[in-house]
């Protein structure tokens, strides 16, 4: 039998769920089950705390203490850029296979950049504005009505200026 659970102790669970709806508690259930948390109640506040992200999927950081969860959203480079798209939210059931085909400004992809740089590989902000542009191009959106693979091979060829922090 696994030990008794301390409820003094941090926990953490991550969680993938559509922004603004309640997920189903049935898959709730089994990780804040054990918890002593109602999974009805987790699911009512993650509605809640997702708000801004309506129809978009998210991953959700719950940090349970004293059967109290707390809810944090992060965010991926794909929901930040539809975000930066500022699309209308979608009914998820209605619509499907949709086309992301706006245009976000350079700026907007630095913004993104400078929020997703403590969870980036890159060595540099440059390297990381790399990887937002690339997220980009699989989304496909354009940057400032260019294909986001042009954008790269400028910020390589140095036309592109890119800040340094």
């Amino acid at each position: 039998m696994p030990p008794k659970f301390d409820p003094n102790e941090i926990k953490i669970v991550f969680m993938r769920c559509t922004g603004g709806e309640v997920g189903a508690t049935s898959s709730l259930a089994p990780k804040i089950g054990p918890l002593g948390l109602s999974p009805k109640k987790v699911g009512d506040d993650i509605a809640k705390a997702t708000g801004d992200w309506k129809g978009l999927r998210i991953t959700v950081k719950l940090t349970i203490q004293n059967r109290q969860a707390a809810i944090e959203v992060v965010p991926s480079a794909s929901a930040l850029i539809i975000k930066a798209l500022k699309e209308p939210p979608r009914d998820r059931k209605k619509v499907k296979n949709i086309k992301h085909s706006g245009s976000v400004p350079f700026d907007e992809i630095v913004s993104i950049a400078r929020v997703m740089r403590p969870r980036s590989i890159a060595r540099e902000l440059s390297g990381t504005i790399k990887e937002i542009l690339g997220t980009a191009q699989s989304v496909g959106c354009t940057i400032d009505g260019r294909p986001p693979h042009d954008v790269i091979d400028d910020i390589n060829s140095g036309k592109q200026e890119c800040p340094s922090d």
